[in-house]
């Protein structure tokens, strides 16, 4: 929570995170994708691996300065997508 709290802290605009929505569509991850293919070539393929695995993605978007700049990560896993965050804007 408290790498949470910091990643809020550091955004001036608004941080949203989506655990699953695919599976309010009854998709499967390589279904969602194929919507979102510019997203895919960003993610390691180890982590689109496990995201299959899993049936699980995680979508954290942050605008750290803007309301139009963001950074969108995708993940397995939460924490690691907040950690990824924070690397990317240098905080850690």
């Amino acid at each position: 929570m408290d790498k949470l709290k910091e990643l809020l802290s550091k955004c001036k605009c608004g941080v949203y995170l989506s655990v699953n929505q695919h599976r309010d569509y009854y998709e499967t991850v390589e279904k969602y994708f194929e919507d979102e293919e510019e997203w895919l070539e960003e993610i390691d393929p180890l982590v689109y691996e496990k995201m299959k695995q899993e049936n699980t993605i995680v979508e954290l978007q942050v605008y750290p300065n803007t309301p139009i700049g963001f950074i969108r990560i995708y993940h397995y896993d939460v924490e690691s997508a907040i950690d990824i965050v924070l690397k990317e804007l240098n905080i850690l």
